[in-house]
């Protein structure tokens, strides 16, 4: 198994806890939690792999499918040991977002796309599963509110082009990039950092 196969299993497993985790929260029977593991995890691939005119994976790769059956199972089972670690829905999709981005710009180079459209297409890639997954669980999706989502993305994937430009090795980029994406946007929580507000203090009380 190659290692942008082991990043992207990673990361269907990382999105398919998160989705079990949002499904549960809103108490959805099996086949709706795993639908919605299911959208998370594969959602954004998908609409990538459609965007550059390229085979969907999970449909030519059976793995994928196993792997998000067998983690949403195992994720149902030990929900509670889950729910002992704090935020741990934001923790994996936090995870998931960092592999995504970096797996969404390697498909657009192999794709020879612009280092502009790489950039859209790991954001694409990262943030689209969340998008539908909070739209199936009736929440406003986590890149339509102020908090720092796809702009930890789009750092991600200029990290990965400026780490190009050095020269670096492959796995190396891969990984740098995946950890700026999860370090932004673990800092943004902590630190309460959000994107600027277009509304006044009037607007926001009415």
């Amino acid at each position: 198994m190659d290692y942008v196969l082991l990043f992207d299993i990673l990361g269907v497993v990382a999105f398919s806890i998160s989705g079990v985790l949002s499904s549960l929260r809103k108490r959805m029977d099996a086949f709706g939690i795993l639908i919605i593991a299911f959208v998370t995890s594969v959602g954004g691939g998908t609409l990538r792999d459609l965007l550059i005119g390229t085979p969907v994976a999970w449909m030519r790769n059976m793995t994928y499918v196993y792997v998000i059956i067998a983690t949403t199972i195992l994720a149902v089972i030990f929900r509670k040991k889950l729910n002992y670690f704090r935020r741990s829905l934001f923790l994996f999709d936090t995870i998931g977002i960092g592999l995504y981005t970096v797996l969404g710009v390697e498909k657009g180079l192999a794709a020879d796309l612009s280092p502009i459209v790489c950039v859209a297409l790991g954001t694409t890639t990262a943030c689209f599963g969340g998008v539908i997954r909070d739209i199936l669980c009736n929440d406003i999706p986590v890149i339509f509110r102020k908090e720092i989502y796809a702009t930890a993305c789009i750092l991600g994937g200029i990290t990965y082009f400026i780490l190009l430009q050095f020269g670096f090795l492959e796995g190396v980029i891969f990984i740098a990039s995946g950890i700026v994406v999860i370090l932004v946007r673990l800092l943004a929580v902590y630190f309460k950092l959000q994107l600027p507000s277009i509304y006044s203090k009037k607007e926001l009380n009415e």
